[in-house]
This record gives C-alpha cells, structure tokens and sequence, in this order.
C-alpha cells in the first residue's frame, strides 16, 4: 500500500510539474517582455573614471538606447571590492540592480575567509566583455634588455615587483611568472599602479606587470623598457615587444583581469538573456571599442554559459597561483 502511495504522489508530482513548468516559463517569458519598465542600476566596485568604471558607463548609454531605459552607474568601493559584490549579491533578482566587475570578483573569495559572497552560486552571469592585458615593464637605467636578462638576475640578485595591492591583477600575473621561472622576487604592494610606476622608473622596484592602458606614454618616451606583453599575440602598440607565450611562458594570455556583467541569482533567465544579446549587441558599436583600444583591452562576448565556466576556471587557476606562492585567506 506504501509502494502504492508513493507511486501516485509520484505521479501527482509529474503531472503538476507538467502544468506549472510551461507557466513559469510563460511568466518569465512576459516579465522579459515587459522589462525594463524602470531604471536600471549598475554597480561598479571601482572608483570613477578608471578603466572599468569607463566601460562599465560606456555600455550604460548604449542599454539605455537599447533598452529605453535610465541605466545608472553606480560606483560602489571599498574592500577590494567586496562591499560593491556583497550589495549586487544581496539586491532583488529582478534585473534592475546589476554588477560590472572584475578580477576581484573570484580573488576575493580566495582572499578573504567570509567575503560575505560565493562569485559563482550568488551570481547570474550575463556576459564576460574585456580581458585587460598587461605590459611587462621596467625602469630604462636597469640593465636589462630582455626578460631573460631579469631572470637571470633573479638567482643572484633582490628582485622585486610593484603593484596596487596583494590580490590585484598586476600582483597575480607577477605571482604566475614567478613561479613558471622558478625565480626570487619580493613583492612590494602600493595602493596604485601609478605609485608603484613612479618607483619602478626611480630603479627602485625592478618591474612592474601594468595594464597596457596609460603605460605606451612611458614605453615611447623610454622612462621604462617593455620587455614582455601578455597579449596572445604581439600588439600594435608594442609590435618589437614578445608576447609571454612566445617566450617559453603559459597561461598568461588567459590568466588576465577581465569585466564582465552580472546580475544576483535567481534573476529570471529570459530577462538575462535579454540583457546579454544588447550588450553583445553593444560591443559592435564604435563607441565601446575605441574606449576598449583606450584603456588597451580586447573585447570578448560569449553567452551566460560561457561567462560562467570562465568563472569557475579563473578562481581555479589563481587558487593554483596564491596556493604556489603561499598567500592565505585571511
């Protein structure tokens, strides 16, 4: 009688399941049709007028036109990030609060012990937009010509590396070329790339990994030498200087910072998919690539499933790199 039982409740549940999936599905459907019908916010965890932050308003204005809505940019920073993630993670999944992040997205939660988020289970992703590339660079008095050069002067000499802090994009991809060359270096953490430049130019920290926007001006003016890129292919900008890949060293042509667009889980997908296909449709305008070429960044794209197995493999590869150089959450 039990067996019995459980057979018809399982069948009561198959057949309700039948009813209200196509519901649901027509309900997302119509608030997809429906939406935006109000403003939409962006948070962007970093200050204005920086390179994500310049994105991020870029691809505002062209969903505005899009959409027929205000799409509003709302800078929210403070702890790496943290504090802009953790108020898109807890914001109502509707799609009207959205986050425009970065690498700290993922780093943060390997970090930090109770980042107050998880970058995957609390997030929709909508769509990945630019992978930020990085120069190799040091100051033109030091006397090395190439990156062979430096790492050779590694295994006798005090080699440091400047960046804008423990767990940013610049201390990561030194952390990875440190370990691939089995090299000794100190990392010396500024609050900025642009204090930790002025220091590598004064030949007081050997080199810097600085993203390639605002570094061609010191590269033409020979204040630093450029002595690898981690473009996958050499650049217009640095046509003479080698790729990492092209010098014995993997990874780093994927293992850049990156930003891309969120929304919190549980937003309905018709309305993610929505918001996928105009910022995808953005990125063939000419305004959001001249502000890429700017700031040195290459546009990406990609479905939501894509967006999210990248997430899943960047916190797995920079897990690899700070578990080798052995940083701990703290």
């Amino acid at each position: 009688m039990k067996a019995v039982c459980k057979i018809r409740a399982f069948v009561l549940t198959a057949a309700l399941a039948a009813v209200f999936v196509p519901g649901a599905a027509h309900a997302q459907a119509g608030a997809a049709a429906n939406y935006p019908n109000k403003p939409i916010r962006i948070i962007v965890t970093f200050t204005a007028g920086g390179p994500t932050d310049g994105i991020a308003r870029t691809l505002a204005q062209d969903m505005s036109a899009s959409l027929g809505q205000s799409v509003i940019v709302e800078n929210r920073t403070g702890a790496n990030g943290q504090i802009g993630t953790v108020a898109a993670a807890r914001a109502t999944p509707d799609g009207y609060t959205l986050l425009y992040n970065s690498l700290n997205h993922t780093i943060n939660s390997l970090l930090m012990k109770n980042p107050g988020y998880d970058p995957i289970k609390d997030f929709a992703p909508i769509t990945l937009a630019m992978f930020s590339s990085s120069v190799l660079v040091v100051g033109a008095s030091q006397p090395w010509q190439n990156l062979q050069d430096l790492v050779n002067a590694s295994k006798s000499n005090s080699i440091t590396f400047g960046s804008a802090g423990i767990g940013g994009s610049a201390h990561l991809t030194a952390e990875l070329f440190r370990s691939q060359a089995a090299a000794k270096m100190t990392h010396i953490p500024f609050r900025g790339n642009g204090q930790a430049l002025v220091d590598v130019i004064a030949g007081q920290v050997s080199f810097i990994f600085h993203p390639m926007g605002g570094i061609h001006e010191y590269v033409t003016s020979k204040r630093v030498r450029a002595l690898a890129i981690t473009t996958p292919q050499r650049h217009a900008l640095y046509p003479d200087t080698p790729t990492m890949k092209e010098l014995g060293y993997n990874g780093f042509d994927e293992a850049q910072s990156w930003s891309g667009m969120l929304a919190p889980a549980g937003t309905p997908r018709a309305i993610v998919d929505k918001l996928s296909g105009v910022i995808l449709k953005s990125m063939n305008t000419g305004a959001l690539k001249k502000r890429a070429e700017t700031y040195g960044q290459t546009l990406v794209g990609g479905t939501p499933e894509d967006f999210r197995k990248f997430l899943v493999s960047d916190a797995e590869r920079w897990q690899r790199v700070l578990r080798n150089a052995g940083i701990k959450p703290e």
